[in-house]
């Protein structure tokens, strides 16, 4: 009965609004950024690209653009898209997308239960869980994927740390509230940091687990993980919330019929990697769109369209992005990359013997020759 199991209300029709549907130069960026890391661990002559939660399909949609418009750069490369998606009405909407809805299905014991072919001639496949994702070297995308995951919520007290549960309410029997559980749980014993300042928190074990597998992917196959959200770095206490119709809408009424979100904690990503990986951020969109050239590309954006509404557009959806009271602020980008990329495995014996590893694009500023 699950809100994106049934409907999925993303858009201007829905109940909230993504980066990919305001602009399609966010997805271009997104797409750079792979590309260039490709680039930056010598152009291998494969990838996956994976993307978890793809929403409508629009950000991979922006994204194989760019590998259509970048095809000689690309040419020796063997690409594939891999989606992880639980939704049957959202993978529908995604095919219909990204190759026009031809698909075929698979009811065999097979790992991908859809697969189908880009309108550029790219395989695509559709999997239920990241486990099912062959091995190899990937590039995986996260936008917001990670807030929409369940959590658990904790409250300090006096006599220690107490969930909060989910009741029903004895004055209105249709009704539900929140509790604090009247003993420790198993939840407070396990996923509480001894070092924690805090006296509310929520945390997400299924973004633990999630980020587990990237890291350890990472380390065996190579490749790169970016994840676009809005969170904190372990500051932030309660940010459960409910969206309807682009509104704040109450979390325990009408259950199933709202967004349901949290923010997502980096401090509590990072420490999931174990150490497998080397991770960057979080930094805001704003500053990461800023060192992608999101400045250049709005400039040839506008120089090439001679319209006022096509103007307006493209200076209203900037706004959004970058704004620092709209979403310029609030979202993150944070990756996760294998520790060679960011620091040369023989740095101990000759360093003077390395040339220097490329900047991290998005993560460090722009510097035009």
């Amino acid at each position: 009965q699950g809100y994106y199991t049934r409907r999925g209300g993303i858009g201007e029709s829905g109940d909230f609004i993504t980066s990919p549907e305001i602009s399609q130069v966010f997805g271009e960026l997104i797409g750079i950024w792979y590309i260039s890391e490709w680039i930056a661990m010598g152009k291998p002559t494969a990838f996956q690209l994976v993307e978890l939660g793809p929403g409508r399909g629009t950000l991979t949609d922006d994204i194989l653009r760019v590998f259509n418009q970048l095809a000689a750069l690309l040419s020796k490369c063997d690409i594939s898209i891999h989606l992880v998606e639980v939704s049957p009405k959202l993978s529908e909407t995604q095919a219909l997308m990204l190759t026009g809805g031809e698909v075929q299905s698979h009811t065999e014991d097979k790992p991908a239960y859809m697969k189908g072919v880009s309108k550029t001639g790219i395989p695509i496949f559709w999997y239920r869980d990241i486990q099912d994702v062959p091995p190899g070297y990937s590039f995986y995308l996260a936008h917001e994927f990670f807030d929409a995951l369940p959590i658990h919520k904790f409250q300090r007290t006096d006599k220690g740390w107490r969930e909060v549960l989910v009741d029903i309410d004895p004055e209105a029997p249709d009704q539900l509230r929140f509790v604090l559980s009247p003993s420790s749980t198993p939840a407070t014993e396990n996923f509480i940091q001894p070092e924690e300042t805090r006296d509310h928190v929520e945390v997400c074990p299924e973004a633990g687990v999630i980020i587990q597998r990237l890291a350890y992917r990472l380390e065996e196959h190579g490749g790169a993980a970016l994840v676009a959200d809005y969170g904190h770095d372990g500051t932030k206490t309660d940010t459960f919330r409910g969206f309807q119709n682009h509104k704040l809408h109450d979390v325990l009424k009408d259950p199933g019929t709202a967004d349901l979100t949290a923010d997502v904690d980096f401090s509590y990503l990072r420490k999931m990697t174990m150490g497998r990986t080397a991770t960057l951020g979080p930094i805001k969109q704003r500053e990461f769109l800023k060192n992608m050239g999101i400045d250049l590309r709005l400039q040839v954006l506008l120089q090439n369209s001679s319209d006022t509404a096509t103007h307006e557009q493209l200076l209203h959806s900037y706004d959004m992005l970058m704004n620092p009271k709209k979403m310029g602020d609030c979202f993150n980008f944070f990756a996760l990359l294998p520790h060679h990329r960011l620091v040369h495995p023989d740095k101990k014996h000759k360093p003077e013997s390395n040339p220097p590893l490329p900047p991290v694009a998005g993560f460090a500023e722009l510097l035009l020759k």
